[in-house]
């Protein structure tokens, strides 16, 4: 038996210059981070042919081809494994609509359990080169690509994405004690509301050409981002999420709505500096950054709304259990 760890993220600035349609021309980047909170895969044999996917629901099939969950079916094909084997996926949090990247993480947790089930060591800018294939190229999903690196990486990066295809996973270099501080001030609580992303991506995406602008200043907002993290000026960077969420809600209609905006100005009116709502937007979570002396009224103002407490994650995906009969 193998188990793959593999974390969610919060994206913090950047988010739509990760679309391929975007950065093939412009050269995208995103701030980004894993958390500690994760998905896990387990892959083992069976003393059988047959495939067994656990998940939310229980799949029992002869071939790949009647697998209905589509990622596992994806990461099958592409590594070779067809006949033989039982996988299951468990989450920390909700697996859908939640806009932690949450599809990606299982696509990389997948890719890594099945190629070292194979006895293959394979890196992280390959996991995440394949997952993408997969989201995008064989599924057709209307992403960016950045999910994908951050699960494959972990840590706090800035990712740039190049017109040439290359991708750059550089790790922003904090103190032990400026991590800590950053950490302190971000809060993350459950909207109540899960949505699929894919009608708010389509949507983002089929509107590129007429947003490219807003994309072009929020790719300048990442850089800004990187340059108040290196120099630990962490309020601005609170005052730059919240610049930068005005922004986005600007790229498609389905981004926001007005239960989520009457809760981010409750935040706000309480204390919150800025914050947005993690992935394509809709619902899912809501981050906020707010200096730790005004939390407490933040939480009073949401205190309908569960708090996922969370911390930055150092590592991307790993195997945290690895048994193979010889």
């Amino acid at each position: 038996m193998i188990i793959v760890q593999t974390p969610l993220r919060i994206s913090f600035f950047g988010g739509g210059t990760d679309f391929p349609s975007f950065f093939m021309e412009e050269g995208g980047c995103v701030l980004s981070s894993a958390i500690d909170k994760f998905i896990f895969l387990t892959i083992k044999q069976r003393f059988d042919a047959k495939l067994r996917i656990g998940y939310t629901r229980t799949e029992m099939v002869d071939c790949i081809d009647e697998i209905q969950h589509e990622l596992i079916r994806e990461a099958l094909r592409l590594t070779g494994i067809t006949r033989g084997v039982e996988i299951t996926t468990m989450g920390d949090i909700p697996s859908e609509g939640s806009g932690l990247g949450s599809s990606s993480t299982v696509t990389v947790g997948a890719l890594h359990a099945m190629y070292a089930y194979l006895g293959e060591i394979v890196s992280a800018a390959r996991l995440a080169r394949e997952a993408c294939a997969i989201e995008i190229e064989t599924l057709k999903k209307p992403i960016g690509i950045q999910d994908q690196y951050i699960a494959a990486y972990g840590g706090l990066r800035f990712l740039e994405f190049k017109p040439d295809g290359e991708v750059n996973a550089e790790r922003v270099k904090l103190s032990v004690e400026a991590r800590r501080a950053l950490n302190d001030n971000f809060l993350l609580f459950f909207t109540g509301v899960s949505r699929s992303s894919e009608s708010v991506l389509s949507e983002q995406k089929n509107k590129i050409k007429e947003r490219m602008a807003e994309l072009r200043e929020i790719k300048q907002m990442a850089y800004q981002a990187r340059a108040y993290l290196e120099a630990e000026n962490f309020d601005a960077l609170g005052e730059l999420m919240h610049q930068s969420w005005e922004l986005k809600k600007r790229l498609a209609g389905g981004v926001s709505n007005g239960r989520i905006n009457d809760m981010y100005e409750a935040a706000r009116n309480a204390g919150a500096i800025g914050g947005k709502i993690a992935g394509a937007g809709g619902g899912g979570f809501l981050l906020l950054y707010v200096p730790y002396e005004r939390q407490s009224r933040v939480r009073a103002a949401l205190r309908d709304l569960q708090e996922l407490p969370f911390r930055l994650e150092t590592d991307g995906t790993k195997i945290i259990f690895n048994y193979r009969r010889s």
